[in-house]
């Protein structure tokens, strides 16, 4: 199986986190050694062979372990790598084919951080994740993962074969090798709502604001009878703040150098006209005066929930906490879902258009061949719809009752042990699909409405699904290169550290510094680096190297 040789840029991935890899690298449980160990073990083995790959359907000769990721939301009482459902994969999974399922914990805001540590220390798990092709992209051009085999995935993975290898063909090629394989997606958009606070519109007499002027009458009423105020997180990844600002005459060659959730696009207007709007909003005073003090969602939500924010916006299902909390605080708090297209000034819902899957994955370079073929098998028995309906719903009886129609409906304070993490087991399923699916567009909407929405609030779900029908039409996908943009590698950590720097020190001076700062920032944004990005881009571009849809 061919490798990837390390590159050059994972030798400066390697200086800038030396030493944890030189803390961490030295023990037992390093992946080289295991790596090792599982080669040795492999050429040993009595498995028949069929063509050029084992068969292992019957199990291995002698154990496998496969580490697999999974994010820690640091959920309240919930192990994310030891608890009734990484106990049921090893079960029903590991035990039939000799194969030790250990997961391994991947910080949700701290993701690259965690698995630039463990790459360096020699001891990532086996598949590496991300949610961005950027930052995907960067770990294969560092050596991190390795090329990919399409006859070995259909052997050992059949049914997953089946459903993704269309997928994988399209959109996991980068400079003519296969590099990623992806969790499947039906996207939906109606699952990350703008809770607001109905009740303080009702005390000021006001109507759900429909765009951005309608929406700063209503927080400058907030303010002026004392209510609450809006608030926002410090923008560190996933850059895609300025969407509510793009016009219909966006062109696609703008789209390819633009758009890209790895680097902020400082210098183009949508992004401009996005810092000059948050700047007025923090100088009016009804933006939080330390919003950048946020972090993360949890953050977020203490704001809301605490009545200091009237708007709260994050991805919703029935076992949230934030309507609890925030009654508790507030008996008297009601709650409604707000246009996303109240963020824009011309009242059009532009927005992130999801690309047609889900995780973007790549097999760790230290994984063995036998590790690998193991890992294969794990994701075809996770795909298969006994296995994924259970690791969705749980126990029929306990966790959930089925309807007439075959829905899976939550059973309302079920706590016993087979209770789901917070958001439905998500982070364990997701490696194979991305939103739960019934295989029906009106199913998987009322099932949706059982699974997103808490009980009695329904109309939580229901009013997100009118607006993103509504907005539809507004969805725009990021282009995907498919060669490495090589300036974005050398560039991008600087670039977002500037970013941050910049950016809050332009919303937070007086507007009337606002025009030369930005010029200011600019020029200092194109000159360390975004510039050489943005020409290798364009050449990108004029030679056909991405793929827009």
């Amino acid at each position: 199986m061919k490798r990837k040789k390390i590159t050059k840029g994972v030798s400066l991935l390697l200086a800038g986190v030396m030493t944890v890899g030189m803390l961490t690298g030295c023990g037992s449980d390093n992946k080289s050694e295991a790596n090792d160990t599982s080669k040795k073990s492999s050429d040993s083995g009595s498995a028949s062979k069929t063509g050029d790959f084992k068969d292992y359907s019957k199990g291995f000769d002698k154990k496998v372990t496969i580490e697999i990721p999974v994010y820690d939301r640091a959920f309240e009482g919930w192990n994310a790598t030891d608890n009734y459902y990484t106990q049921w994969v090893q079960k029903e999974f590991g035990d039939k084919y000799n194969v030790n399922v250990k997961y391994v914990a991947i910080g949700r805001t701290t993701e690259v951080q965690d698995y630039m540590q463990m790459i360096a220390a020699g001891n990532a798990p086996d598949i590496i994740m991300h949610y961005d092709m950027p930052q995907a992209v960067k770990y294969y051009t560092e050596g991190a993962i390795q090329d990919l085999d399409m006859d070995e995935i259909k052997y050992y993975a059949p049914d997953y074969y089946d459903q993704l290898s269309d997928t994988i063909d399209k959109y996991g090629e980068l400079d003519g090798n296969k590099a990623f394989f992806f969790g499947g997606r039906e996207p939906i958009y109606y699952n990350f709502v703008h809770l607001i606070r109905q009740d303080w519109l009702d005390k000021v007499g006001m109507d759900m604001p429909e765009n951005l002027d309608e929406l700063n009458e209503v927080l400058k009423a907030w303010k002026d009878a004392g209510l609450g105020q809006t608030s926002t997180t410090l923008i560190q990844k996933s850059f895609n703040y300025f969407y509510p600002y793009m016009t219909d005459d966006i062109s696609e060659e703008d789209k390819a150098l633009y758009l890209d959730l790895n680097v902020a696009p400082f210098t183009w207007k949508p992004t401009e006209d996005y810092l000059r709007e948050i700047n007025k909003e923090y100088n009016d005073g009804v933006l939080d005066s330390e919003f950048y003090l946020n972090k993360e969602d949890g953050d977020l939500k203490a704001d809301f929930v605490s009545g200091k924010s009237g708007i709260y916006g994050f991805y919703i299902n029935s076992s949230t906490d934030a309507i609890s909390s925030l009654l508790a605080n507030d008996p008297d708090a009601k709650v409604s879902t707000m246009n996303p297209a109240a963020y824009a000034p011309s009242g059009k819902g532009y927005y992130y258009e999801n690309p047609p899957y889900g995780l973007i994955m790549g097999i760790n370079s230290k994984t063995s061949d036998e590790e690998r073929a193991a890992v294969w098998m794990f994701l075809n028995w996770m795909i298969r719809p006994e296995n994924l309906f259970y690791m969705q719903n749980g126990v029929e009886g306990q966790n959930y009752n089925l309807d007439d129609q075959g829905i899976a409906v939550p059973i309302e304070g079920y706590d016993g042990e087979s209770k789901l993490s917070q958001n439905n087991n998500k982070d364990y399923w997701c490696l194979v699909q991305e939103v739960a699916s019934y295989g029906d567009e009106e199913k998987n909407y009322q099932a949706n409405l059982r699974m997103l929405a808490p009980s009695g609030y329904e109309y939580l779900i229901e009013d997100p699904h009118k607006y993103a029908r509504e907005n539809e039409k507004y969805g725009v996908m990021t282009p995907i290169f498919t060669k490495p943009v090589e300036a974005s590698d050398e560039y991008v950590t600087d670039l977002n550290a500037m970013w941050q720097e910049s950016y809050v020190d332009l919303i937070t001076s007086p507007e009337k510094d606002f025009d030369k700062k930005y010029k200011e920032y600019s020029k200092e944004y194109l000159d360390a680096g975004y510039q050489d990005i943005l020409d290798e881009k364009k050449e990108l571009y004029k030679n056909g190297d991405y793929i827009k849809e």
